[in-house]
C-alpha cells in the first residue's frame, strides 16, 4: 500500500539537499524505516523537531521507489531535548540507538522497539543513572537478539554456578576447567550487578558500589562488541562519570 502509518523511534539522521532530511526510523510494525524528511531542515518546518534523534513519533508515510516520504509526524515521546542538554545522557542514548540499528534488521523487532523507547524514556526522565541504563539496555537487547549471556551457571557445561571466570567470547561465565589461559575473574559482588543489569532489579542496581559498576560497564562493552562483531562507534564517548 502507497500510505501508511506507525509509531517509530528515530535512530538517525542525515542532511539531503539544502532543506531536506534523511531519517531512519526504527518502527513498532514496519520494521527499520529509511525516509525523506522533506522541508525539515527550514525554519518554518511543521514537523521537523519531531524527526529529530531520540524522539518518538506517530509518522504518516508514502511509499517510495528506494526511500519512502514522510508526510506527518505527531510526538509520542519528546525525549530529545532532556537527553541532547546533558552529555551523559545524549552518550547513551547515542550507544543505544547504535546499538539497536546494528541487532535489528530491515524487518525490525517489537521486542526491540519497545525495549529502545522505555531506554529512552527513562534516560530522558533521568530514573537512574545514564551509565546503569546503558549497560541494562545493552544486555537485554543482546539477549532479544539471541546472545542472552550467563552470569551463574557455566556457558559452556551448564555446570552450575557460581563461577567467576569471564569470557565474552564463550557466552558469560566459565568453569575453570573450560576457562582459557590468563582469562579474567570478576568478584562475585560484580556478576550479581550484571545479573540484575539483565533482570531489572533496579533495587540491587542502586545499592551496588562505583568499583563494582565501572568493572561491570567493562564487562558490558567487551561482550557488546564481540557479538556485534564491530566497534561501537560512540561507545568510547560514553561520560561514565554519572555512574
Amino acid at each position: 500500500m502507497p500510505l501508511y502509518r506507525d509509531e517509530a523511534v528515530v535512530i538517525r539522521t542525515h542532511k539531503l539537499g539544502e532543506a531536506d532530511r534523511i531519517v531512519t526510523m526504527l518502527s513498532r510494525s514496519h520494521g527499520k524505516i529509511r525516509a525523506v524528511a522533506k522541508g525539515v531542515r527550514r525554519t518554518g518546518s511543521k514537523f521537523g523537531a519531531r524527526l529529530e534523534p531520540f524522539m518518538v513519533a506517530d509518522v504518516q508515510l508514502y511509499e517510495g521507489r528506494s526511500l519512502d516520504i514522510v508526510t506527518q509526524a505527531e510526538s509520542l515521546g519528546s525525549y530529545g531535548a532532556e537527553i541532547t542538554s546533558d552529555y551523559g545522557k545524549y552518550t547513551a542514548a547515542s550507544v543505544m540507538v547504535e546499538t539497536a540499528d546494528k541487532v535489528t534488521d530491515d524487518d525490525g523487532s517489537l521486542q526491540q522497539y519497545l525495549l529502545l523507547v522505555g531506554a529512552l524514556r527513562s534516560l530522558a526522565r533521568g530514573e537512574h543513572d545514564s551509565s546503569v541504563t546503558l549497560d541494562s539496555y545493552l544486555l537485554r537487547a543482546l539477549s532479544i537478539a539471541g546472545w542472552a549471556p550467563s552470569f551463574v551457571d557455566c556457558a559452556v557445561t551448564g555446570a552450575p554456578g557460581p563461577h567467576t571466570v569471564f569470557v565474552p567470547q564463550l557466552g558469560g561465565v566459565v568453569a575453570d576447567e573450560v576457562a582459557p589461559p590468563g582469562s579474567p575473574r570478576l568478584d562475585l559482588a560484580t556478576l550479581s550487578l550484571l545479573a540484575s543489569l539483565l533482570t531489572g532489579d533496579w533495587d540491587a542496581v542502586e545499592a551496588s558500589e562505583e568499583r563494582h559498576r565501572s568493572q561491570a560497564s567493562g564487562v558490558v562493552a567487551a561482550y557488546t562488541q564481540f557479538h556485534l562483531e564491530r566497534t561501537l562507534r560512540s561507545l568510547p564517548h560514553m561520560d561514565r562519570s554519572s555512574a
